[in-house]
């Protein structure tokens, strides 16, 4: 640390392990195994310290997570529990669509660039630990994720391109700096699935989650952003998940069998991740909506007071 004090000097086991303090310390070390960052030295990344820190955080994060989910085994429940929509159905892409005004549209992109603009990253961690059918499918899906061999296409990128036609930062984790911790928990759980093969059986289920949600979604922020007569580019990020995502459904579900047939001590696993994402989920549409129905921010810092580049968040 420059202050010379050691990583693991920082008290973990009293801090929130849903709060601002611990997800974006765990964010930052989980960024050194992506881009990193312009100031800091590229050997951090397996810095023995900053691994150590890092694993603190990792604990508290995961004790919290297993204590508030439900767990168990029942995969078949869950997995029509996602498919299930309510006779009154609820949460921000509901809301945007009845009475979201643009302010709060730009709000919520700021939010998901956290995860949009490393959307399939954390997934390309579990190729290696994955065999047979289960690899194979899984990387179909990565495939069209990173746009099918074309650069433009890379959803990543379709994101950037949505975050500028909206008039907003499209630099990479741009608003890293404003976004609160239910977003940034969300896209820590996916790097900790991630980075931990013990955890591969959860990223699958997180996957599965994604994927099996995200084209009604799609199909209702598409809706939303044609009504607002928002830019081309906004459109098109949404209508291109409206069609890969209700194909990647199938193809996850043959994922999960497999390494299911494969691996059938998993599935309490797949189950947790399943769990786990609708609870980060829940939480950071509780952020969003709680601040809107108060009319306020629900940044850290409103947009209109942000540079177009944040002080900090630029990447090497």
């Amino acid at each position: 640390m420059r202050d010379g004090s050691e990583p693991g000097d920082v008290a973990v086991a009293d801090a929130d392990p849903y709060g601002d303090d611990l997800h974006l310390a765990l964010h930052m070390c989980y960024e050194l195994h992506y881009h990193g960052f312009a100031a800091v030295d590229p050997e951090r990344e397996w810095d023995i310290r900053v691994l150590a820190f890092r694993a603190r955080l990792e604990r508290r994060f995961l004790d919290a997570l297993r204590r508030d989910v439900a767990g168990g085994a029942d995969l078949d429940r869950e997995l029509a529990a996602l498919l299930s929509e309510p006779a009154e159905p609820t949460g921000v892409g509901v809301f945007l669509e009845q009475d979201g005004q643009w302010w709060q549209v730009r709000e919520y992109f700021a939010h998901r660039s956290i995860y949009h603009l490393k959307e399939a990253d954390p997934y390309a961690w579990v190729i290696p630990r994955l065999r047979g059918t289960a690899k194979a499918a899984l990387v179909a899906v990565e495939f069209d994720e990173f746009g099918g061999g074309h650069g433009e296409r890379v959803h990543s990128r379709l994101f950037a391109d949505l975050l500028a036609g909206a008039g907003l930062d499209s630099g990479y984790l741009g608003y890293l700096d404003i976004v609160p911790a239910p977003m940034l928990a969300l896209v820590n759980m996916m790097s900790l699935f991630g980075l931990h093969r013990r955890w591969r059986g959860a990223l699958i289920g997180h996957f599965a989650s994604v994927e099996i949600t995200s084209s009604p979604a799609s199909k209702r922020m598409a809706d939303t952003l044609r009504r607002m007569d928002a830019d081309p580019a906004c459109v098109r990020f949404y209508t291109e998940h409206v069609e890969a995502d209700a194909v990647h459904e199938q193809v996850m579900r043959e994922v999960i069998a497999d390494l299911l047939r494969q691996h059938p001590e998993l599935i309490d696993s797949v189950v947790f991740g399943i769990q786990a994402t609708e609870l980060l989920e829940g939480r950071v549409e509780r952020q969003l909506l709680d601040n809107w129905a108060a009319d306020r921010s629900s940044l850290r810092a409103s947009l209109a007071a942000v540079n177009s580049a944040p002080a900090g968040s630029r990447r090497s």
